[in-house]
C-alpha cells in the first residue's frame, strides 16, 4: 500500500507523485541529451564562437532540432520533475499549461496539414530545393539530404535536374566543378557488388539520355517519394502520432491531479 500524507482528511497520493516524478526524470534527462548533442555539434562546428554564423548557412542546419528539442524537454522535465517532488504548483501549472499548449500546436498542425496538404506539398518542395541550393555549406544538412535521398531512393525535389539549382552541380558551361551536370552519390542506385562506396557514381550521369539515367540514379523525386511513403505507412505515423498524443494527455492528468490534492491538503492547514 503507498503510503500517504495526512492532513485532516486530505491527503496527497505518493502513486501519482512519484510516477508523474520518474516519468518526467526520463523526459528531462532525454532533453539534457539531446540539447548536449546540438550544442557539441555546434561547438565542433565553430558556431558557438562565432554566433553570427548562424545567419550565414542558407540552408535548414538539422541541429536547430536537436537544441529546440532538447530544450523544450529540458525546460518541461525540469518543471515536472522538481514540481512534482517539491510538490509546487507553480512548476505543476507551467508543465501542465505548457504540456497543454505543444498538444494543441501539434492538433492544430496537423488539421491544417489536412486540409492544406497542397501548400504543404508546395512548402515541402520549396524547402527540398532551398536546401538542394545549400548542400555543400553545412556537413550536417548535407549528410540529412544524403540519408533522405538512400532512404527513399530519390534525388531532388521532383527530379535529378533539380541539382541544377546547386553551384557546383548545375549544367551552366562556367562551372569549372568537376561534379557538373552531376548528382551526390546518394542518389546512385546501389549495386549490391560493390563492398566499397563510389562517391564519384553521379560524376556527368545528366549529360545521358533519361532512360540511360535510370540505370543509374534515382529519377524520381523526393516528394513523391515522401508522399508514397507516408501512404504506405499510414497506421506506423499515425500510431505514433496518437502514441505522442497519449502521453502528453496522461501527463497533464497527473500533473493536474497533483495539483488538486496539494490544494486539497494546504486548504486543511
Amino acid at each position: 500500500m503507498s503510503r500517504k500524507h495526512h492532513f485532516k482528511g486530505a491527503e496527497v497520493s505518493c502513486c501519482v507523485k512519484y510516477f508523474l516524478f520518474g516519468f518526467n526524470i526520463i523526459f528531462w534527462l532525454l532533453g539534457a541529451a539531446f540539447l548536449g548533442i546540438g550544442l557539441w555539434a555546434w561547438a565542433e562546428k565553430g558556431v558557438l564562437s562565432n554566433i553570427s554564423s548562424i545567419t550565414d548557412m542558407g540552408g535548414f542546419d538539422p541541429v536547430w532540432l536537436f537544441i529546440v528539442v532538447g530544450a523544450v524537454m529540458f525546460i518541461l522535465g525540469f518543471a515536472g520533475c522538481i514540481g512534482a517532488l517539491r510538490e509546487n504548483t507553480v512548476l505543476l501549472k507551467f508543465f501542465s499549461v505548457f504540456l497543454g499548449l505543444i498538444f494543441f500546436l501539434e492538433l492544430t498542425a496537423g488539421i491544417l496539414a489536412f486540409v492544406f496538404k497542397d501548400w504543404i506539398k508546395e512548402q515541402l518542395n520549396f524547402f527540398i530545393n532551398n536546401n538542394v541550393k545549400a548542400y555543400r555549406d553545412d556537413i550536417d544538412l548535407q549528410n540529412l539530404i544524403d540519408f533522405a535521398q538512400e532512404y527513399w531512393s530519390c534525388c531532388g525535389a521532383h527530379g535529378p535536374n533539380d541539382w541544377n539549382l546547386n553551384m557546383y552541380f548545375n549544367c551552366t558551361e562556367l562551372n569549372p566543378s568537376r561534379e557538373r551536370c552531376g548528382v551526390p552519390f546518394s542518389c546512385c542506385v546501389k549495386d549490391p557488388a560493390e563492398d566499397v562506396l563510389n562517391t564519384q557514381c553521379g560524376y556527368d550521369v545528366r549529360l545521358q539520355g533519361e532512360l540511360d539515367q535510370q540505370r543509374y540514379i534515382y529519377t524520381k523525386g523526393c516528394v513523391g517519394q515522401f508522399e508514397k511513403w507516408l501512404q504506405d505507412n499510414l497506421i506506423v505515423v499515425a500510431g505514433i502520432f496518437v502514441g505522442i498524443a497519449l502521453l502528453q494527455i496522461f501527463g497533464i492528468c497527473l500533473a493536474q491531479n497533483l495539483v488538486s490534492d496539494v490544494r486539497a491538503v494546504k486548504a486543511n492547514w
